[in-house]
């Protein structure tokens, strides 16, 4: 069935304002050079005036900070909703049109799905063809399953998961409630552990599980390792970008943000609204605070506050860093010049 709304009902949504046509009917979101009539875009980057004049959509959601440049052009007649955060408005309007999609991708359980007899399955799960479920495993309510995924033994998911094609859950894993994880992750591998003797290196038995929390989203190809001993624990409310390892026995709180390609190695303790900027590594038995910010291509070996900005290598508070680049550079500067 097509969805359609008035251009109040959206504002009453994202909780703005109309300038305009509010009965103007929105079939649908989209950006400003695919957008046709019917649609709504999101606009707030000032340098994209120019395709927004030749955009077809037939009204613009546009933040408050923006709004009067957008204004002064008097050739943008289109009708507005005016909000405090365009990004929140986004989020909202895409669940308002395509919140639902998951629900039609299959229903039911495929019959070449190999489950076995003493996993419990829980009501309104669809499970994809090929999909291996060993022994003991616990499945909620309102789970999807996609293609080829394997769940070794004694794992547990939660309500309302989402298991891309080829993820991988390695033996007594836990994973909470409306948690996403896409293609190619492998939750629960070894831990890289070893001991070496005469120059052999032997392994030690990584006998940990990996628990992840509720509302947590896990890009692709994300290596999560088991712990030796304990716990390998995610937070509730994380979200994780693809490409990231994190080893054996890390600690991550709640509600972080950690983006492509960080490594995070053994150990490590990390506090809650922790953000990681892309290819941060961070060190064995670090401890990181709370509220902590660290920029893209750090590289922490020490323990870090709670409420710092770190950067560079090894990491340091963001201020530091930028006056020990801005004395290299003037240092570099001054003897160029004096070569000449």
């Amino acid at each position: 069935m097509e969805k359609k709304y008035s251009l109040s009902e959206i504002a009453e949504l994202v909780s703005g304002t109309v300038e305009g046509d509010k009965d103007i009917i929105i079939k649908g979101i989209s950006s400003l050079e695919d957008a046709k009539e019917s649609d709504i875009v999101i606009f707030y980057d000032l340098k994209l005036i120019n395709e927004l004049l030749n955009s077809k959509c037939s009204a613009l959601i546009i933040p408050e900070n923006v709004r009067s440049n957008v204004i002064v052009n008097s050739k943008i007649t289109k009708s507005k909703i005016i909000v405090k955060n365009a990004r929140i408005a986004l989020k909202k309007v895409l669940d308002l049109f395509y919140g639902d999609k998951e629900q039609s991708a299959f229903q039911g359980i495929d019959k070449t799905s190999i489950i076995h007899p003493e996993s419990r399955i829980g009501k309104n799960v669809n499970i994809g063809a090929y999909v291996v479920i060993e022994k003991n495993v616990t499945i909620d309510n309102d789970v999807i399953i996609y293609p080829f995924c394997y769940i070794g033994m004694n794992v547990k998911i939660g309500k309302k998961c989402i298991l891309y094609p080829n993820v991988s859950v390695y033996k007594d894993t836990i994973i909470g409630d409306n948690v996403v994880i896409h293609s190619g992750t492998v939750i629960g591998s070894d831990g890289f552990g070893y001991v070496t003797l005469e120059k052999e290196h032997m392994k030690i038995l990584q006998v940990g599980i990996v628990e992840i929390g509720d509302n947590v989203e896990i890009g692709a190809n994300v290596a999560i390792d088991r712990s030796t001993l304990g716990k390998t624990i995610i937070g509730s409310g994380t979200k994780i970008d693809n490409l990231v390892h994190i080893a054996h026995s890390v600690q991550i709180g709640k509600n972080c943000l950690i983006a492509g390609q960080v490594g995070i190695a053994g150990s490590v303790k990390i506090g809650n609204n922790v953000m990681m900027g892309g290819q941060v590594g961070i060190a064995d038995h670090v401890n990181i605070g709370n509220d902590v910010n660290i920029s893209g291509q750090a590289g922490v070996i020490g323990d870090i506050k709670s409420g710092m900005t770190v950067s560079g290598f090894p990491a340091r508070p963001i201020k530091e860093f930028l006056k020990a680049q801005a004395t290299l550079y003037k240092w570099l500067n001054k003897k160029q010049l004096q070569k000449k």
